[in-house]
């Protein structure tokens, strides 16, 4: 009996250890928030790409708790306008941080 107390306890710290290492913190994603940042950035960089009127290999995206930055050299105030607004649309993003320069 306090051999079976014993591993109950352990297998519950354990447990509990596991919870508490996949938390996020204001500075590190949980296991959860990483993997829908990920498949926000794919669809940023999809809907990126799939507008005809922006060059999606000079446009970087990052996200960390639904956050997108977007990054990089364009060519014109228009094309950082349209890639903060298409990145915008996308389900899933909170707001769009916009980091790009003008060449």
């Amino acid at each position: 009996m306090k051999k079976t107390k014993h591993i109950g306890l352990s297998l519950a710290a354990i447990a509990l250890t596991v919870m508490v290492g996949c938390a996020s913190t204001t500075k590190k994603e949980g296991t959860g928030e990483y993997i829908d940042d990920s498949v926000i950035t794919t669809k940023v960089k999809a809907a990126v790409f799939n507008e005809p009127t922006l060059k999606s290999s000079e446009i970087n995206v990052e996200t960390f708790k639904g956050i997108v930055q977007l990054s990089g050299f364009v060519n014109s105030q228009t094309d950082i306008n349209k890639a903060v607004e298409v990145a915008g649309r996308v389900v899933g993003v909170a707001s769009v941080k916009n980091s790009m320069h003008l060449k």
